[in-house]
């Protein structure tokens, strides 16, 4: 970070703090990664060969119920993402009414305190949930290049913008909790059985649509503030990497919301 830069401003006064949180020693997690973040890369990789081997081996294989163990994984992300949303969101909300929106997307002061440790939360829980793909794979449903590539890009994204402690990563962390805590909630309950309105299901991906567009105009925004020769802590090429990440998400989302919600039911038939 430049060390010209006022990063003082005014830091949200948590109540509360958990002795984990309080303790947390969040230099020892970035050297880690610094030396570690290429191991998202390997990671990505057996994932790959696990779901698509995995694919091929359940096409000579009855499907998998899995109900139970689904909703147990879904359950246990929905209040990680839950948490993660109620203990990341006031910080966020506080860097904008107290020192502005340019404030809360180029100086990453979330680096500190309480939502230092939700940031080390969301970066290692992106491994984790390439689980969510295991019972796609097993109870044989559909596949979409979407989800793994979303799951891939992700991982490897923010466990390389981690080294460098980008700063837009407070409104990326804090969206993607958002979304999520809704997400696993709608399908921990759709594992139980528990009726949910069909009208969920859009709502949630109209939220995950709205986060690519929020994504891409937090790029556009920063491009603007470093063009002028503002501090802004975020490199060039970490905003190519996430204006293309974010612009992708934005295309394949929206493609995915017109065929699930918008193309008439004769066609998706005849599809």
């Amino acid at each position: 970070m430049d060390p010209t830069v006022d990063v003082s401003g005014v830091a949200h006064n948590y109540s509360f703090m958990f002795h984990f949180e309080r303790n947390w020693e969040e230099s020892t997690f970035w050297k880690y990664m610094i030396e570690r973040w290429t191991d998202s890369f390997l990671y990505s990789v057996i994932y790959v060969v696990l779901i698509f081997g995995g694919r091929q081996i359940m096409k000579r294989r009855p499907k998998f119920d899995l109900r139970t163990a689904l909703a147990m994984w879904s359950g246990t992300l929905a209040v990680f993402s839950i948490a993660g949303a109620v203990r990341t969101l006031p910080e966020l909300v506080s860097s904008i009414k107290n020192n502005g929106m340019q404030y809360s997307i180029c100086v990453p002061t979330y680096f500190n305190g309480v939502t230092s440790f939700w940031a080390f939360m969301f970066t290692v829980s992106k491994v984790y949930e390439l689980g969510d793909t295991i019972f796609i794979v097993l109870r044989k449903q559909q596949l979409i290049f979407l989800h793994w590539y979303h799951h891939i890009t992700v991982l490897c994204y923010v466990w390389y913008s981690y080294t460098d402690h980008t700063a837009p990563g407070r409104w990326f962390m804090v969206m993607n909790y958002t979304v999520h805590a809704v997400m696993y909630t709608y399908y921990a309950m759709r594992a139980l059985k528990i009726h949910v309105p069909k009208q969920i299901n859009m709502l949630i991906t109209s939220m995950q649509l709205m986060q690519m567009i929020m994504g891409c105009i937090i790029n556009y925004m920063i491009y603007n503030i470093k063009n002028k020769g503002e501090f802004c802590q975020q490199t060039y090429t970490n905003l190519r990497y996430s204006t293309m990440m974010y612009f992708s998400y934005f295309i394949l989302f929206a493609h995915f919301f017109y065929n699930s919600y918008l193309t008439p039911k004769n066609v998706k038939k005849g599809q």
